[in-house]
């Protein structure tokens, strides 16, 4: 009996090891989406993405041939600024934001990123601004918070974001108006999406789901969305 439990907890310990190799090794494989979501980026190329032409409001606006014209100029733009390097979407630091080719209502969404210091984001929902991603020196806000809310919170609930330069994870909720953030994993925002284009209505029921910048290089990986009733 005494010689069978040293041998019991060896073998516990090397099964314990391999799980816990088996994990680390599922979490290394980028852009393959969790069961329900499917992959919006697809760690190649840019499928699926497009360049901006203006706001939902100066899109509605435009006769299709006009906003046919413009998105062939803004598609050249985007590939001039937005490569994928070893399965990471990488932005240059010049150009427009980079916008998914379909539009989405409800949604849960992935999507990890990262910055360099100073570095100044966000990602647009329905097209509209924005969950934001900054360098929390900027202001000693993290990031995650609704920056262009004016009558709902606009703060994240804490500063979660892991040291520039590191990865972040970001999940996103948007049901109606309604958006709840997780950063890291940790609860940042649950309140409502104001309609920035046009402050007197709600916000637009459906639009592209854009990664914003403001002038800094930018990164991108595991985009994954999952569509909801």
């Amino acid at each position: 009996m005494t010689t069978l439990k040293p041998v019991a907890m060896t073998l516990a310990v090397i099964m314990t090891i391999s799980a816990f190799n088996f994990a680390t090794a599922g979490e290394g494989k980028l852009n393959v989406p969790p069961k329900g979501y499917k992959a919006a980026f697809n760690g190649k190329d840019l499928s699926g993405w497009k360049g901006l032409v203006g706001s939902p409001k100066t899109r509605a606006k435009m006769t299709p041939e006009k906003l046919a014209e413009a998105q062939k100029v803004a598609d050249q733009e985007m590939r001039d600024h937005w490569k994928v390097v070893d399965g990471v979407l990488v932005f240059d630091g010049k150009g427009k934001s980079l916008c998914t080719a379909k539009d989405y209502k409800n949604f849960e969404m992935f999507v990890d990123w990262k910055i360099k210091e100073k570095g100044d984001s966000g990602i647009y929902l329905r097209g509209s601004p924005q969950v934001q991603i900054w360098d929390p020196a900027l202001r000693n806000i993290g990031s995650g918070g609704l920056y262009n809310n004016k009558n709902h919170p606009t703060d994240p609930l804490v500063l979660a974001d892991n040291p520039v330069g590191e990865w972040n994870t970001f999940y996103i909720k948007m049901v109606g108006d309604k958006v709840t953030v997780k950063l890291n994993g940790k609860l940042v925002t649950d309140t409502v999406l104001e309609n920035y284009w046009e402050r007197d209505k709600p916000i637009y029921e459906s639009g592209q789901i854009e990664l914003q910048n403001h002038g800094n290089t930018l990164y991108f990986r595991n985009v994954f969305i999952k569509e909801l009733e």
